[in-house]
């Protein structure tokens, strides 16, 4: 379908150093423009942020600090790019809440005016999560062709859940699954090991993902100004961070961790 436009719309996506509005930075920026007539024209620029890159994270864009070395800054080529989007919508995949945000942020440290007054913003995510609804009725229907009736009452609830769950590992049995390091498994398998490997997102160390294990099955934290650094090495170079966190509002057994930590590298507190 060609889009009905009465201005051009940009949409773009963002390799970043990190998820980190306020401190990460572009690594690389690609632009598909589309003008009022329907033509397009592209726009394609790596970044060097001119910090490093986490390791964890170029594994998964595949851009290394070696990669960006000699390309420009975000300040030296902000006045291109700016000019490029011009009075353009901006347009991308979960880029309300991260993208720009982030690149409106770059050109404020690139002393860029890039004006948001009236831009307006279509997120395809946003689109895909109304429409095709997550919550427990809608897998319900979705998975056991049924209507969940009292929804919200614990036993309605936790009774649906068991059925979706026993309808998925019937559903996905033998779908294949590729990661993101491109590794194909077929992991909806009846075996409770097995699916809880796989139904999480990070291997906490606490309960609430504020500190997760690294892929050398080291404590590092998942927020923050330190996020991916080591809960450890963080505590032996600044303890202060630890008696704040002890003070902050985070929940008991987060306390109860870092506390293990703190104790099991450095002695008594």
């Amino acid at each position: 379908m060609e889009l009905n436009l009465d201005r051009p719309i940009a949409f773009f996506d963002l390799e970043t150093t990190g998820i980190n509005v306020g401190k990460d930075r572009i690594v690389e920026i690609a632009v598909i423009k589309i003008n009022k007539d329907g033509s397009s024209q592209t726009l394609e620029q790596r970044i060097n942020p001119q910090i490093h890159i986490p390791e964890e994270t170029s594994k998964i864009h595949g851009i290394y600090d070696a990669d960006v070395k000699f390309e420009p800054t975000f300040k030296e080529f902000a006045q291109e790019l700016a000019a490029f989007i011009g009075k353009a919508d901006l347009a991308g995949y979960n880029s309300n809440k991260f993208d720009v945000p982030l690149l409106v942020e770059e050109f404020i440290r690139a002393d860029v005016d890039f004006d948001m007054k009236g831009r307006r913003m279509v997120d395809a995510m946003n689109i895909f999560m109304k429409m095709e609804q997550r919550n427990l009725a809608a897998a319900y229907q979705f998975y056991c062709g049924k209507e969940l009736v009292n929804a919200h009452a614990a036993m309605a609830d936790v009774s649906a859940t068991l059925d979706i769950f026993k309808a998925q590992l019937d559903y996905y049995k033998d779908r294949e699954y590729k990661d993101r390091d491109g590794v194909v498994s077929t992991p909806v398998v009846n075996d409770m090991g097995k699916i809880a490997e796989f139904s999480r997102f990070y291997r906490n160390a606490d309960l609430v993902g504020q500190i997760i294990f690294n892929e050398h099955d080291e404590e590092v934290f998942n927020f923050g100004k330190n996020k991916g650094k080591s809960v450890a090495e963080v505590f032996n170079r600044e303890p202060q961070y630890y008696d704040w966190m002890m003070r902050a509002d985070f929940p008991g057994y987060t306390k109860k961790v870092i506390t293990e930590i703190k104790l099991r590298g450095f002695g008594r507190i």
